[in-house]
Formats: structure tokens, C-alpha cells, sequence
């Protein structure tokens, strides 16, 4: 076993020798990740990886409402230019993050207003990413956008929740300004609580609501609805 940091280039080479597709999970979240996600990548194609699975956002683009959509998308430019083929597989936001977006209170808080998103489960991801890394060559130069079977509003996302759960859970809407403002005592760098709210500004646009069938495209099976995906969970 080979380990190395996405920002150290001579050790990603070296563990990355012999090795022809490449699952590439997006590095955590840092104000820099693009340029580690570009310093492995280069390792990479020097250490003669032919093609890259990557998981990417739903929805990213240089001018993405979520803030991070716009890391993807610098990173999957960064990958098309590598010469190595590629597959993109666009995650919607976690069905698996809701329950932790209510706080000890019970409260959804967050400028999403009225906007719907198609929630994915990581089973599905995983279970899609299997497939393609079974396959990479049937996928090569693909993008695929991973969402669940339906798109939910943050306040039917709490009803669900509390229905299978059997305790409240409730969403508020916040302006943006309160949104920062209810997020300001934990202190963190303000591009960490830029992405924070835009998570719900994201869902507030649209940018988030539409509903993809590729899960089930490429698994062969449909992806979970939320309430499939709470009953599985415990």
C-alpha cells in the first residue's frame, strides 16, 4: 500500500505507479484544493494513469451559486487538459448530510426558501462508481449526474425526517444575512462559511431541482428515495 497527499507531487507519482484508472474522491474541503486536486492530477498523468474517475458536483461551473460546485468545476478543466480519459460523476448533496443540518434544536436553518434539490444517496454514488470503474473504457469522456428519483424541498426534507424518525424536525427560512449571522459563532474562515450558505442559496436558484435518471443508467437498478434511504438507516 502506497499513501500520499493530494499536494505532495513526488509521493502521489510514486504511489501512483502501475495503476491505469484512478478513482479520485475530491480532496476535503480547503481554501487551496484546487491546487492540490491540479498537483495530483499532473502526478498522475506522469506516473502514466490513462483515465480518471472523479467525483465532481452536481451543477458545477465557474459561476456556480455553491460556492465548492466551482472547485469541481476548475478541477474537471484541469482533468479534460491532462490528456487522460475521464468520468465525472456529479453528486447532488447528500441525502446522508440532512438529519446533520438540524441542529440540537431540531431546526433546518438556511436561506433555501422554497427551492428543491435531488437528493442522492452515497450507497448510490458508491454503487455507480463500482459500476464504472468495472467498466471505465464503456465510460470514458462520460459525466453523469448522480441525484435521487425526486427533488424536495428543505421543509418536506424535515416532515420526512420527522415522520420516520418520530420527532420534529422543522425548517426555517433565513435571509442571507441571517444565514451568516447564525453561522458567525463557530469561528470559521469566510470562505468555509461562503460554501456553508450557499448551500442553501444553491437550492434556493434552481440550480440544484433537476432530476437525473443516470444512476439507474449505469447501476441497472433505481436510485433511493429519502424515505428508502431513512428506513435503511437507523
Amino acid at each position: 500500500m502506497h499513501v500520499a497527499r493530494y499536494s505532495d507531487a513526488d509521493a502521489a507519482r510514486a504511489a501512483l505507479q502501475g495503476v491505469e484508472t484512478l478513482f479520485m474522491v475530491s480532496a476535503s474541503e480547503t481554501a487551496d484544493r484546487v491546487e492540490h486536486h491540479r498537483t495530483f492530477v499532473e502526478a498522475a498523468a506522469a506516473a502514466g494513469v490513462r483515465s480518471i474517475v472523479y467525483t465532481s458536483f452536481f451543477a458545477a461551473a465557474p459561476d456556480a451559486v455553491f460556492t465548492l460546485g466551482r472547485d469541481h468545476a476548475a478541477t474537471e478543466d484541469i482533468i479534460r487538459a491532462s490528456g487522460m480519459r475521464y468520468t465525472f460523476l456529479r453528486d447532488n448533496f447528500y441525502m446522508d448530510m440532512m438529519e446533520l443540518f438540524a441542529g440540537d434544536d431540531g431546526v433546518i436553518r438556511g436561506p433555501a426558501g422554497d427551492g428543491r434539490c435531488s437528493l442522492v444517496s452515497r450507497a448510490d454514488v458508491a454503487a455507480t462508481a463500482v459500476a464504472v470503474l468495472l467498466d471505465p473504457a464503456a465510460h470514458a469522456d462520460a459525466s453523469y449526474d448522480l441525484t435521487g428519483p425526486e427533488a424536495l424541498t428543505l421543509a418536506e426534507v424535515a416532515e420526512k425526517i420527522s415522520a420516520v424518525r418520530g420527532h420534529r424536525v422543522r425548517f426555517v427560512d433565513e435571509t442571507v444575512d441571517e444565514a451568516y449571522a447564525s453561522r458567525a459563532a463557530f469561528g470559521a474562515p469566510r470562505w468555509q462559511v461562503d460554501a456553508w450558505v450557499s448551500t442553501y442559496t444553491s437550492i434556493a436558484s434552481g440550480d440544484q431541482a433537476a432530476v437525473s435518471h443516470d444512476v439507474e443508467r449505469v447501476t441497472g437498478r433505481p436510485a433511493q428515495s429519502f424515505e428508502e434511504f431513512l428506513g435503511a438507516v437507523s
